[in-house]
């Protein structure tokens, strides 16, 4: 773990043109910034397209860097702007409300599917099914509300960083933080079945994602993914529905393009005060 001092200087010397400095730099910020685009984004492909673009935004802007806050936080506000702004992901096409997911899951339940399996483990389908559903019921947000509750509720940030990546005060940001923890968690009380108290079953529901071409048991895209963290422990029973993901490593095809970044003469970049 890199100290707070120890990244200013990394950040100092990637400025000055260092490159294995500013592989160090990128590298600390890469995991989260996946992360965090994919719960924003719902879609893995969507969350490593968006984690190339603000790695290159971060990288072009790294020389605005003055120290006065922590590096992540400052990270963190350039994902934010990039991600709340975003319009090109399958669910701006097709937006989502708690609505709309309620009365799909109620479908679900009622259906009669044949057998889903296909030869793959049950229980490695539920899985895959609770990754991807839950990241999924996090689009039934708009993208603001979605960011406050991901930074909040999932990676745990306090409300002194929260309004320094969302310009307003720490009261305000938690009075925001908990009105969205409320709906999320009327939500999931009745729909959840992780919950504990929710009509839906991850493992009821298998036929019914893969005849809506929702899950793929050839194609397992979060069980294809390197965990850098299991889960975190619960708070309570309705945030660690969310507070229980995996956090994972940046994909490969992500880090290869951040390392050809780095190794590329984008460097002048960097010198040039956030000029491409």
């Amino acid at each position: 773990m890199v100290s707070e001092k120890e990244m200013n200087i990394f950040i100092r010397r990637a400025v000055e043109g260092d490159k294995d400095a500013l592989g160090t730099v990128l590298e600390s910020v890469q995991d989260m910034v996946f992360n965090l685009s994919l719960r924003m984004m719902g879609m893995i492909e969507d969350a490593e397209d968006a984690t190339q673009e603000i790695m290159i935004r971060v990288m072009t802007s790294l020389s605005s860097f003055k120290g006065e806050s922590l590096f992540s936080t400052w990270v963190y506000r350039i994902a934010k702007n990039y991600l709340v702004d975003y319009r090109r992901s399958c669910f701006d096409r097709q937006p989502l409300t708690f609505d709309f997911y309620a009365r799909d899951i109620e479908q679900g339940m009622a259906e009669r599917c044949p057998d889903p399996q296909a030869g793959v483990d049950a229980e490695l389908l539920a899985e895959e099914l609770k990754l991807s559903c839950t990241n999924v019921m996090l689009q039934c947000l708009d993208a603001e509300s979605r960011c406050i509750y991901v930074l909040g509720a999932m990676f745990r940030i306090d409300s002194a960083m929260g309004a320094d990546i969302f310009d307003t005060t720490p009261e305000n940001y938690r009075q925001r933080l908990s009105r969205i923890r409320r709906q999320v968690n009327d939500f999931l009380k009745k729909y959840c079945g992780l919950s504990g108290s929710g009509m839906c079953a991850c493992s009821k529901r298998l036929g019914y994602a893969v005849g809506q071409k929702r899950l793929d048991p050839a194609r397992l895209e979060y069980s294809a993914l390197e965990v850098c963290k299991q889960e975190m422990e619960n708070m309570d029973a309705l945030a660690g529905v969310f507070e229980s993901l995996p956090e994972y490593r940046v994909p490969e095809k992500a880090r290869a393009f951040i390392d050809s970044l780095v190794a590329s003469d984008s460097m002048v970049s960097i010198q040039k005060a956030g000029r491409i």
